[in-house]
């Protein structure tokens, strides 16, 4: 009778106790490595926050009863003046404008670069194979540095204002963009690519009708995730004088009591617009993925 398993040929078997036994001894091994990792993990924390708390000017256990002292303070001033919330939301609305253009136009500039160096830097597309490590560097120079260090160093060259905040967000845009675009990029099918090639298309060519309509909708998908961020980014630059709603609410908040209503009006309006705007590309994320 023929052994399905292990093939017509006669002889010896392998012994399934023993394979069993392997393989307990791997998951137990498994185990101890990841108790191990655990235990290291839970050292590290405690260890960091133990430093941490020693250099603090204050003890985060003696002060965590103050937690909600401000935020009871803001929100009470807010409640006692509340009827002049809509009308402070509308004085504030064009500086949340002003926000949604410098979130809009860094996203846009910065997925056009990130297209570009993509498409340099993914594998089997590179026009330049040899410069792949350069502009992968690049993408990875262009993330490393946070938007708000960029912003500093522009406002010393250029002044306050949302310019030095548009280039800040969309260098930083089109580094995380490169990276997701380039992943994305890796899986299209490079028969297209092959068939332009065939006929005498040139590089650019090749991406543009071969590659770009298979990554499109995942890419789309990308950048307005990418929006969404960058709307939070460009409401956290107006704290560094770069204008925008962020650029209100520093000033609210600096003057303290007496101007906390604003507060919670610039607070309320950043909300609402970044709900919306989260449920509106959340749509058609999902509706270009499930049709491309």
């Amino acid at each position: 009778m023929v052994d399905v398993a292990f093939g017509p040929e006669r002889g010896r078997r392998p012994n399934l106790a023993d394979n069993r036994e392997a393989y307990l001894e791997m998951v137990r091994r498994k185990r101890m490595y990841g108790g191990l990792l655990l235990v290291i993990f839970i050292a590290l924390m405690s260890s960091g926050w133990m430093l941490a708390d020693d250099r603090n000017a204050g003890g985060f256990w003696g002060g965590l009863h103050q937690v909600f002292d401000f935020p009871s303070e803001v929100f009470a001033e807010a409640w006692a003046k509340r009827a002049n919330l809509p009308g402070l939301v509308w004085h504030h609305l064009p500086a949340l404008i002003e926000t949604l253009n410098i979130a809009a136009v860094a996203t846009l500039i910065g997925a056009v670069a990130a297209m570009s160096l993509s498409l340099l830097a993914t594998r089997g597309l590179a026009r330049w194979p040899r410069l792949i490590p350069v502009f992968r560097r690049t993408m990875d120079a262009l993330r490393a540095i946070p938007e708000i260090v960029i912003a500093l160093v522009l406002i010393y060259i250029l002044g306050g204002g949302p310019v030095p905040a548009v280039i800040a967000i969309a260098l930083h845009t089109g580094g995380a963009l490169g990276k997701l675009f380039s992943e994305v990029a890796e899986n299209a099918d490079l028969k297209p690519v092959e068939g332009l090639a065939s006929v005498g298309a040139n590089w650019s060519q090749r991406m543009w009708l071969g590659v770009i309509p298979q990554v499109a909708p995942n890419w789309l998908s990308y950048a307005l995730l990418r929006f969404e961020i960058n709307v939070r980014a460009s409401a956290i630059l107006g704290f560094v004088g770069e204008g925008g709603i962020g650029h209100d609410l520093k000033l609210a908040m600096q003057w303290g009591q007496g101007r906390y209503d604003q507060v919670v009006a610039i607070f309320l309006l950043l909300f609402l617009a970044i709900v919306a705007i989260d449920r509106i590309s959340d749509h058609y994320r999902h509706k270009m993925v499930k049709d491309g």
